[in-house]
């Protein structure tokens, strides 16, 4: 009678690192990472050698002198006497304000025009087809010039405001269009919960949270009873309560009230401005991406089987409901992923905003305060950084966003 075993375990041997297919990738890609690793030390000792032979050094002292310069467009406070850093940071938050913006826009733009691309209303589809061809083979840079000099030329200065002959008017004495830019009203609290106006903020964000929250479970429950009956319950009343009576109520209790913008001297003080430079940068951005994002949403769209839309529609299902509920869900598959490399671009093209003169990080690090105080090395070092973390950032949450809504496998 004879017994079975297992047959006795190969010992490793170093020729398994070429020879072996299970070890042969990860042989090569420790070569690869060590020969990176070397010749990352072998550049960076060798930049350090010739600034020690021209008597320089690597420092990032730098940073905390006064800048001397003012920067017109900002989110936190600053003045010339700022340090280098302060005016950094104002430039990192301006990127930041520009790149989102012009992302959330851009998507808009490139949603609605690859979706009216496959319109079969002729006219509709060739106006957009249009726009993609000349908008996405136009350098950005080339429409970030030309819709700042239309606003420049075309709206008035403040000057025309002025007086009982003025020529221009404020928009429901709350808007001010000029060529220096827009003025709104800016919201403050008179009397709030909190002391703190940063506390009072974080609660109407807080709000806001909790009515979106509140909103999914509405259309949750109400896809469910669909689900269930055949027939969609009406939220849009309930929707609108949910967003309205705590918004309402919140701001009636901090005593919500808007700063306007009012003509003194030769400008509009009060209010929030809307610099002209930002304007142009985050429309130019907006319509020459969304070209691209057409384009990417016209091939999600096409990937997507006929027999998908024939099917909803044999269910009753209109239209946009069929687009909204069962077309665009499976073609995000398909639009995500190059979507990403739009909002990577968005945001590294915003580094063109010193044509126009918006104070970016490129146009402040890299700019000014690399020729005051001619630290060229450790103001490029800090851009690649904070552009490559940028990057990095946008990349992960729209990869986990991709992995959220990819078709899952039964």
């Amino acid at each position: 009678m004879t017994t079975l075993t297992d047959p006795p375990k190969e010992s490793f041997r170093l020729s398994m690192l070429i020879n072996d297919t299970r070890y042969r990738s990860l042989t090569f890609q420790a070569i690869a990472a060590v020969a990176l690793a070397l010749a990352i030390w072998y550049l960076g000792n060798n930049l350090i050698q010739n600034l020690r032979a021209a008597g320089l050094n690597i420092s990032y002292s730098f940073l905390g002198d006064p800048a001397g310069y003012d920067i017109n467009q900002r989110l936190v406070e600053y003045d010339s006497q700022s340090s280098h850093a302060r005016a950094a940071l104002v430039g990192v938050l301006n990127t930041i304000l520009v790149a989102f913006l012009a992302c959330v826009t851009a998507t808009i733009f490139g949603v609605i025009a690859g979706v009216l691309r496959l319109s079969n209303n002729w006219i509709v589809s060739k106006l957009m087809a249009i726009y993609v061809e000349i908008f996405r083979n136009i350098p950005v840079l080339i429409w970030i010039i030309i819709i700042f000099t239309i606003m420049t030329a075309v709206l008035p200065g403040p000057r025309e405001f002025r007086g009982d002959n003025a020529t221009s008017s404020m928009v429901l004495d709350l808007f001010a269009f000029t060529n220096r830019g827009i003025y709104v009203p800016m919201p403050f609290f008179e009397s709030g919960l909190f002391g703190n106006a940063t506390l009072n903020w974080l609660l109407v964000l807080l709000v806001a949270g909790g009515s979106w929250y509140a909103t999914r479970a509405v259309n949750h429950r109400a896809s469910n009873i669909q689900a269930d009956t055949g027939v969609r319950p009406k939220t849009l009343w309930t929707n609108l309560a949910i967003w309205l009576v705590p918004f309402i109520a919140l701001m009636f209790i901090m005593g919500l009230t808007w700063e306007v913008p009012e003509l003194k001297g030769f400008n509009f003080k009060g209010g929030i401005k809307v610099g002209g430079p930002l304007i142009a940068l985050w429309f130019a951005l907006s319509i020459y991406t969304g070209a691209f994002i057409a384009e990417n949403v016209r091939a999600g769209i096409q990937a997507v089987s006929k027999g998908q839309t024939e099917a909803a529609s044999a269910l009753g299902l209109r239209p946009r409901r069929v687009m909204n509920l069962v077309i665009l869900p499976q073609a995000l598959r398909v639009i995500i992923p190059p979507l990403i490399s739009q909002y990577l671009n968005i945001t590294k093209n915003s580094s063109l905003a010193i044509a126009v003169g918006y104070a970016d990080i490129t146009a402040t690090l890299g700019g000014i305060t690399l020729n005051q105080t001619g630290r060229a090395i450790e103001c490029v070092l800090l851009l690649m950084l904070f552009y490559l973390t940028a990057s990095l950032l946008i990349s992960m949450a729209m990869n986990v966003y991709n992995a959220s809504v990819k078709l899952k496998e039964r």
